[in-house]
């Protein structure tokens, strides 16, 4: 059996822990908003995403069409997620915006394994100021459907 590469352990957990960290701007933003989803969920499916795709990259190589399906994978079960915060009452449609951050915070810690911190930065801040200064807007714009995302 192998022994621990150090190297190695500590690359996974610094991409990890950034997936981990990326995420938790919105994920406060989504609980200070008193979301279905915020600083446990947000996280976990950063974390989960980057992990998935280490490991895929760790078996089965760097350049493995069998990623592209762990991708797809990752990306349908995501959506699946964001799915359960969608909620449909009397008054319309809630959650869509809460499942889209989910979706985009999957991205954000599959960019992370891939070691594109870059895109990672560019994808959690823009789902922030989305969430964060577009909500304002949107309540003054349509004040009786400023809950319903």
């Amino acid at each position: 059996m192998p022994g621990l590469d150090l190297a190695l352990f500590l690359e996974f957990f610094v991409k990890i822990g950034a997936a981990f960290l990326f995420a938790l701007p919105v994920a406060w933003e989504r609980e200070k908003s008193d979301r279905v989803m915020g600083l446990r969920t947000f996280p976990l499916v950063s974390v989960a995403s980057c992990a998935y795709i280490l490991v895929a990259v760790s078996v089965l190589g760097p350049q493995s069409d069998a990623q592209a399906r762990i991708m797809q994978g990752l990306m349908t079960g995501i959506g699946f997620i964001g799915g359960g915060a969608i909620l449909k009452g009397k008054d319309g449609v809630s959650g869509t915006a809460t499942a889209a951050s989910i979706w985009t915070i999957g991205i954000v810690g599959g960019s992370i394994a891939y070691g594109k911190f870059e895109i990672a930065a560019v994808i959690a801040v823009a789902n922030f100021l989305v969430l964060r200064y577009l909500t304002p807007i949107k309540k003054e714009i349509a004040p009786d459907e400023s809950e319903s995302d």
